[in-house]
């Protein structure tokens, strides 16, 4: 399976590998599945880390750089943000408005992926895989 890895995912796939069901699991461990990490998740984690609440606390407690080796020591492929994905619409359009998830599913469209998300407002778009 090819599967695009969401922003939502990979923070909480930061916070708690070990509470994802096994299915999941599973399919993290898969040598022979192609992970994939849009660098519009990167940017947009950039962007979240950078941001803080009036609170003072940032927006993300994950540095985007902490990420990025985390995932360069597994086996993830990065997906660069192409002309073509910036100016493709989307077949199914998302209830949201969401910039983000609209170029990740756009992404996982033109790439022939499926999204793992954790994002309940995805739940049911065609192609999405909700944990």
């Amino acid at each position: 399976m090819r599967v695009l890895l969401d922003t939502s995912f990979l923070y909480d796939l930061m916070e708690a590998y070990g509470e994802f069901p096994d299915t999941v699991r599973s399919l993290l461990a898969d040598q022979d599945a192609a992970l994939y990490v849009s660098a519009v998740s990167l940017w947009e984690m950039r962007l979240k880390y950078s941001a803080f609440h009036r609170s003072g606390d940032r927006k993300s407690p994950h540095n985007p750089n902490e990420v990025l080796t985390v995932l360069q020591e597994h086996n993830v492929t990065f997906l660069p943000l192409e002309p073509r994905h910036a100016t493709r619409e989307l077949d199914t359009p998302i209830p949201n408005r969401d910039p983000f998830d609209e170029l990740l599913l756009v992404q996982a469209q033109e790439e022939g992926l499926k999204l793992l998300t954790a994002d309940r407002q995805l739940a049911g778009h065609p192609l999405a895989i909700t944990v």
